[in-house]
């Protein structure tokens, strides 16, 4: 990438062409928002008996200031050994630091959004922007019943939902396909019908909740394929590959993973392999940099890229901004399972909060970078 800046971004900048300035990073910190509203808990499906608490506000940014009164942020969640990020970041030109930087990957959002912001672009027209909107899948949360799910579908479909994730961890397969089933029924073909089965949620054999074996997975994968749906989602354990490979070999119904998979190594074994048609990863646990070459390694073979959740408002945006420069990305994932878990809570954060249009679609910001700035009354400073 070039060290210098754009003669747009220079004139953003109020300098002059002709002596290009650089900007310099002054300093990288964190700072807390205030919590606006606890909304409560649910128990997860990929968790059971765990519960997990969503609220409106709360969250934990990254700054990235410069010399220029620039300043880049990112979610803090990932944002490990900040200490030694800023012993690294310090004084340098942004265009000129090696990615992923030092600090984890939300200081690698924060870099891409000063990068933004100087150059006077969107992320996703720096990054070629295929789309300039996105359809957006509804995520639930909890397994609940398939009564439930299907009151929750259909609800869904005339907001403007295209697609819908359940998740499908009971106990039987019967209670896995009676869920869908009821949701099939309630929306017909008005929604895409996802399915996680939620079975790479550690690196070994061990899964909470109930473990499939590889003629579970062939089954219910069979099913789906009855049903109609959009792709089953992590069937089987995550480095289980040669099991993945021949179940992707045996089934028509296209298999996604990858949401817990670390280092663009591992997302190349799976391509070579064939054990996903879509990667999943998440900018959360590899920051955007090395999600761009997630996104050129899954074009190359020939395969889509749908990324993991974000785990935050400002990891979704990234997402947002990724999904619409890939032309094999065809939907952003949004955790919404009303009304405990909606996600509008995540968006109200930000100054002009984003939401899904009634078509299903959620449109690019067009501001500079990230394209969102935080509300600064949430904002916790001293």
């Amino acid at each position: 990438m070039s060290s210098g800046i754009s003669l747009g971004a220079r004139a953003a900048l109020g300098q002059s062409a002709e002596r290009p300035p650089r900007l310099k990073i002054t300093d990288v910190r964190t700072v807390r928002l205030r919590t606006i509203k606890e909304k409560g808990t649910l128990e997860p499906a990929w968790a059971p008996g765990s519960r997990m608490a969503f609220r409106q506000g709360g969250d934990a940014l990254v700054e990235i200031v410069t010399d220029q009164g620039l300043t880049g942020i990112g979610p803090a969640g990932n944002a490990l050994g900040l200490g030694a990020a800023k012993s690294v970041l310090v004084g340098k030109d942004p265009f000129d630091i090696d990615f992923p930087a030092a600090g984890g990957p939300g200081v690698d959002i924060a870099v891409w959004d000063l990068i933004g912001k100087a150059c006077g672009q969107p992320l996703y027209k720096l990054f070629r922007a295929a789309k300039d909107k996105v359809p957006a899948y509804a995520s639930m949360v909890q397994l609940s019943n398939a009564e439930e799910r299907a009151q929750m579908a259909a609800r869904l479909a005339p907001e403007g939902w295209r697609g819908i994730k359940l998740r499908i961890h009971y106990d039987t397969l019967k209670e896995d396909i009676g869920t869908v089933e009821a949701v099939r029924k309630a929306v017909g073909d008005r929604m895409e019908i996802m399915v996680d089965a939620n079975q790479a949620q550690s690196a070994g054999n061990w899964q909470p909740g109930p473990l499939w074996d590889f003629r579970r997975a062939l089954e219910t994968a069979r099913e789906l394929e009855r049903l109609h749906c959009g792709w089953l989602e992590e069937p089987l354990p995550r480095y289980h590959f040669d099991q993945l490979a021949e179940l992707n070999r045996l089934v028509a119904i296209p298999l996604a993973g990858g949401e817990n998979n670390r280092g663009i190594h591992e997302y190349l074994w799976m391509l070579q392999q064939g054990i996903y048609d879509i990667l999943q990863p998440e900018v959360a646990n590899s920051g955007v940099s090395d999600l761009r070459k997630i996104g050129v390694l899954a074009e190359a073979f020939g395969r889509k890229v749908v990324p993991h959740h974000g785990g935050s408002a400002l990891g979704i945006v990234a997402h947002l901004h990724l999904i619409a420069s890939w032309p094999h990305a065809a939907w952003i994932e949004l955790l919404h399972d009303p009304p405990i878990c909606d996600y509008h809570d995540h968006f109200s954060v930000f100054e002009e909060p984003l939401a899904v249009d009634k078509e299903g679609y959620l449109a690019l910001p067009q501001k500079p970078g990230l394209g969102v700035s935080i509300k600064e009354d949430l904002v916790l400073r001293g």
